[in-house]
C-alpha cells in the first residue's frame, strides 16, 4: 500500500508566479542591463545602425566566464531588434544535418542564439561558415561518385554565439562574427544594483549592508548573486526573521559559501593542492581526480575565479597554490614551495 504523502501540493498559480519572477529577473533592454558598460555601448550602436538600415544586425560573439549575462544579452538583442529568438547550444549540434535543419527553419531576420558555440561538431562549424557569410548552405545528396551538392538559400539571420572558451573557436568561424564582446567580472557596486533589483522583485527587504555582503560573496557574477539571494529569501522565510546582515551570514554559512565567496568545490581544489600536493605544481587531470570532478569543470568553473583572486597559478608544469591560498586555508606555507619565479 502506498504511503500517504502529507506534503502540500504546489498550486499552479504559485508555479506561474515563480516562473514570472524568474523571467522578470532578466532585463529586457540594454538600458536595464546592469554592468558591462563598454559591451552595452557597442551593442547599442550595432543595433541602432542595423535598425536605421532596416537589416538584420551583424553576427555577434559574446565571450566570458559563465553567469555574466551572455544569454540575457542575446535575448535583449532579439527584443530590441523586434525579432524572434531561437535558442540552441553547441553540444546539441553534433552533425551538419542538425545545423542544416535549424538554419533552414529560421524566418527572415530571426536571431539564432547558440550557447557554448565552441562545442559544435567540426562538420557543423564548416557548414556555418558559408551560412554566416552568404546565407546559404550546401546539402550533399547521395554517396560516393554519385553524390551531388545542392545549394539551399537561407533567410537572412543574426547569429549570437556565446562561449566561455573563445580560444577554442577556429579562426575562420571567429572571423565571421561582425562584433566580439568580452564580458568581465562585475565589481561589487554593480552587483549590489543587480541584487537590489532582484530583491525588490522577490519581495525581500534587504538593508544596504546585507546587499553588500551578498555582493561580496558572489564572485563577481550576477547569476551567483541571484542564486544566493534566493537562498537568503528561503532562509528568512523559514526562520521568520528579517533579512539583515546576521541572516545573510547564517544563510550563506549554511550553504558553504565563505566570506569571500568560495564554495565547497573551490575549497576542495585549494585543499587538495595545498595539503595533498604540497602546493604543486600538479596537472589539471590529477587535481580533478583528487576532488572527484571532471577536469573541464575544474578548469572552466573553479579556476578562473581562483586565478582572478590570486589563489591559484597556471604554469607550464601544472597548477600551483599561492601564499594567499595558504593564508586563506590557515595552512603553513612550506619554505620550499614553488613560486612563479621558480618555473
Amino acid at each position: 500500500m502506498a504511503e500517504h504523502d502529507d506534503r502540500p501540493e504546489v498550486s499552479p498559480d504559485a508555479q506561474e508566479s515563480e516562473l514570472a519572477i524568474e523571467g522578470a529577473l532578466r532585463p529586457t533592454s540594454l538600458a536595464d542591463f546592469v554592468g558591462q558598460p563598454k559591451v552595452r555601448s557597442q551593442l547599442q550602436l550595432l543595433l541602432d545602425a542595423a535598425g536605421m538600415q532596416q537589416r538584420p544586425a551583424d553576427h555577434i560573439l559574446l565571450s566570458g566566464p559563465p553567469g555574466l549575462g551572455k544569454t540575457t544579452l542575446a535575448m535583449i538583442v532579439a527584443h530590441e531588434s523586434g525579432r524572434p529568438l531561437r535558442l540552441s547550444s553547441g553540444p546539441a549540434i553534433q552533425h551538419a544535418g542538425d545545423l542544416a535543419a535549424l538554419l533552414s527553419s529560421l524566418t527572415p531576420g530571426e536571431v539564432l542564439f547558440i550557447d557554448e558555440v565552441h562545442r559544435m561538431a567540426r562538420s557543423a562549424e564548416e557548414m556555418l561558415y558559408l551560412a554566416m557569410e552568404d546565407f546559404r548552405i550546401d546539402i550533399m545528396v547521395g554517396k560516393g561518385a554519385g553524390a551531388t551538392s545542392i545549394p539551399l538559400d537561407l533567410a537572412p539571420f543574426t547569429l549570437v554565439g556565446a562561449t566561455t572558451r573563445a580560444g577554442l573557436l577556429p579562426n575562420p568561424l571567429r572571423d565571421r562574427f561582425g562584433f566580439t564582446g568580452h564580458l568581465e567580472y562585475y565589481d561589487p557596486a554593480d552587483l549590489e544594483r543587480v541584487i537590489s533589483r532582484s530583491a525588490d522583485m522577490l519581495g525581500v527587504a534587504l538593508p544596504p549592508v546585507a546587499r553588500g555582503e551578498i555582493a561580496r560573496r558572489s564572485r563577481g557574477t550576477p547569476r551567483i548573486a541571484n542564486r544566493l539571494l534566493r537562498r537568503v529569501r528561503d532562509f528568512v522565510l523559514v526562520h521568520d526573521r528579517p533579512a539583515d546582515l546576521d541572516a545573510v551570514s547564517a544563510a550563506l554559512e549554511l550553504y558553504d559559501v565563505d566570506e569571500i565567496g568560495l564554495d565547497r568545490l573551490d575549497r576542495a581544489v585549494l585543499d587538495a593542492l595545498v595539503r595533498r600536493f604540497g602546493g604543486g605544481p600538479v596537472g589539471l587531470s590529477t587535481l580533478a581526480v583528487a576532488v572527484g570532478e571532471e577536469a573541464e569543470t575544474v578548469e572552466s568553473v573553479v579556476e578562473p575565479y581562483l586565478v582572478r583572486i590570486g589563489f591559484l597559478g597556471r604554469t607550464p608544469r601544472g597548477r600551483i597554490a599561492t601564499p594567499a591560498a595558504y593564508a586563506h586555508l590557515g595552512a603553513p606555507h612550506a619554505e620550499n614551495a614553488l613560486r612563479f619565479d621558480d618555473l
